[in-house]
């Protein structure tokens, strides 16, 4: 099937429908040049009916900021497949030809926005928001650009978090010390307490291997050591979805592990996160059933 535009025939429109011939020049390639969101969804799902006029919304806001392409999941099992789908409404963000950001599930509105705020570049006069976009591509720009705005404002506590969100997983004691300036009683001072809660799960991932670790767990499924250090490896990699997963068993399976530790490294990671990310609220209704 060839690129189907959805809704003009403009050359750069904001929402397209591809399938397996036009992914790679569609999204991969594409991403190369503008972020392009990819909407899995089919004609019967209902939360894509929700979900999906949302996306188009936005995408039609934006105004060429980021591209959102379709992919009928029926006709397009493959795609699905190679991309781990599990799920409808499944939302994967790609940018210079990887996935940067992704969400599973119908969000709110105002969810999606935050969402997406993650994903498009900064507005060129400002600098923090632009610090923000450059952290998962580019992490030592974004320190850098952390720095020059604590020296030009010391007290810059959006800076101070953001250094201190950089470092701590790289373990670098100028990202604790940045954390620990930010005072009491600020909007951002719950984040910082809870990324310095989890720096010290990170040192769990210091002299860890991976591989051995997914192994030990797989063949070993009771060994909660394994799984704690293994979602330390992954939280600190960024793969939140995968450290939760590996959390929550350890509750599931023994609460008393660490004196109720994967629980507690849970809910700072959750409040790391912040309630906009959208792991967040399925993570804590998980952890609530697991505990209730």
């Amino acid at each position: 099937m060839a690129t189907q535009i959805l809704g003009t025939s403009t050359k750069n429109t904001a929402v397209i429908e591809i399938d397996e011939h036009t992914f790679q020049a569609q999204v991969l390639e594409r991403s190369r040049t503008v972020p392009v969101v990819v909407d899995f969804w089919a004609p019967w799902c209902g939360p894509c009916r929700v979900l999906g006029p949302i996306l188009e919304k936005l995408a039609k806001e934006a105004n060429g900021a980021f591209v959102l392409a379709k992919i009928n999941v029926d006709n397009n099992q493959r795609l699905a497949q190679m991309f781990r789908v599990q799920g409808i409404p499944a939302v994967k963000a790609f940018r210079d030809g990887k996935i940067a950001e992704q969400f599973e599930g119908a969000l709110p509105e105002s969810q999606v926005r935050a969402w997406l705020k993650r994903l498009l570049p900064a507005e060129p006069n400002d600098p923090l928001a632009a610090a923000r976009e450059l952290e998962a591509r580019d992490p030592d720009e974004a320190a850098a650009r952390y720095r020059l705005a604590l020296g030009q404002n010391a007290d810059d506590h959006d800076a101070l978090l953001g250094l201190g969100r950089l470092l701590v997983p790289q373990g670098e004691a100028e990202g604790i010390e940045a954390l620990k300036q930010v005072p009491t009683g600020t909007p951002q001072y719950t984040a910082a307490q809870a990324w310095l809660a989890l720096a010290s799960f990170f040192d769990e991932a210091r002299t860890s291997k991976p591989e051995a670790l997914k192994t030990q767990v797989a063949t070993q499924p009771g060994d909660v050591d394994a799984r704690y250090k293994l979602a330390a490896l992954q939280a600190r990699n960024h793969q939140y979805d995968d450290a939760i997963e590996q959390l929550l068993a350890i509750v599931g399976r023994n609460r008393s592990f660490r004196d109720d530790g994967a629980r507690k490294m849970l809910l700072a990671l959750f409040a790391a996160l912040g309630d906009q990310h959208p792991l967040v609220a399925p993570g804590r209704r998980k952890l609530a059933n697991l505990l209730f």
